[in-house]
């Protein structure tokens, strides 16, 4: 009898700490490509005890406009916040856990709109991102994580390095086979 109640109640704490696990959302941090390629975003974890989502702009396909300047929030309703870089902008603010992802607000710097969105792992490698407006009209992508080393350190065009002028020296000739 004792043998069963032990077994009963260590599968009933297995079973706790099992449903515990699931109910909780996997963590979305890592750098993420978008669905169309043009941009990578960067999530951490935020918030009280680190228990939100967070991500702002790392990289772009495309990081200068026309004019070779660094591409700006120009589409954002508030004047004053047109002249932001693109690059290190705040997309996703404070995302909270909700069932088996994450559930907030998406700034789209394309329109200079916020959204309604819901994130969630589908493996290690894929992330589901629903975008809804006004609860009716939504959209989703799949985003694919990529490595960190990848991201744009600031916005600045890259100048390319100077020529050398020196020459090189001349190569030596293979060393005679000893006998």
């Amino acid at each position: 009898m004792r043998i069963a109640f032990g077994l009963a109640a260590l599968l009933a704490s297995n079973l706790l700490a099992a449903s515990a696990a699931s109910a909780a959302p996997k963590d979305l941090s890592g750098t993420w490509l978008t669905g169309d390629g043009r941009a990578k975003i960067r999530i951490d974890r935020c918030g009280p005890n680190g228990g939100n989502a967070c991500g702002k702009v790392v990289w772009l396909k495309a990081p200068v406009d026309e004019a070779g300047a660094p591409r700006t929030d120009v589409k954002n309703p508030d004047p004053k916040k047109r002249a932001r870089p693109i690059i290190g902008l705040s997309l996703l603010d404070n995302l909270k856990p909700e069932d088996d992802g994450f559930a907030g607000e998406i700034y789209n710097a394309d329109e200079g709109k916020i959204y309604q969105v819901s994130l969630a792992r589908e493996s290690e490698g894929e992330l589901n991102v629903q975008g809804c407006m006004l609860k009716v009209l939504c959209g989703s992508q799949t985003w694919t994580r990529v490595p960190d080393v990848n991201q744009q350190a600031a916005a600045a065009p890259v100048e390319a390095p100077a020529k050398k002028t020196a020459k090189a020296a001349p190569a030596k000739a293979p060393a005679a086979p000893a006998q």
